[in-house]
């Protein structure tokens, strides 16, 4: 019923810069939070940012001051721009978003997408 696809991911030097987008379709009511997670190699999934229906947002201490979320209500379509990347940024960068579709309203469910790959090299 709903799809999250990302893009942007890609190999980038230390210090370079790269933009996720991700965009949902489907049967859409609404859209609540979005946000994005990441997974490292051998790691758990770990939250990135967020951000809520009205610009609320919320960041994981690793991406403070470098990464910046944002979103197009208009597009169902959240970004992530990401600055001064760091080797240890390398992971899998995955799209969540809580979904009201059309045919669950009132209630709404977790949607993620199945991710873009982002590699830093030093």
């Amino acid at each position: 019923q709903v799809q999250l696809v990302e893009s942007g991911g890609g190999l980038v030097q230390a210090g370079g810069s790269l933009r996720l987008s991700c965009a949902a379709s489907g049967s859409i009511f609404s859209i609540n939070a979005m946000g994005w997670y990441r997974q490292a190699p051998g790691k758990q999934r770990e939250l990135v940012a967020t951000i809520t229906s009205i610009g609320r947002r919320n960041y994981a201490d690793s991406a403070k001051g470098r990464f910046t979320i944002s979103r197009d209500n208009a597009k169902n379509t959240v970004y992530l721009q990401m600055n001064s990347l760091e080797p240890e940024d390398t992971a899998v960068y995955y799209c969540n978003a809580g979904v009201v579709t059309t045919t669950s309203r009132p209630y709404g469910m977790a949607y993620w997408g199945k991710g873009t790959l982002v590699t830093v090299s030093s």
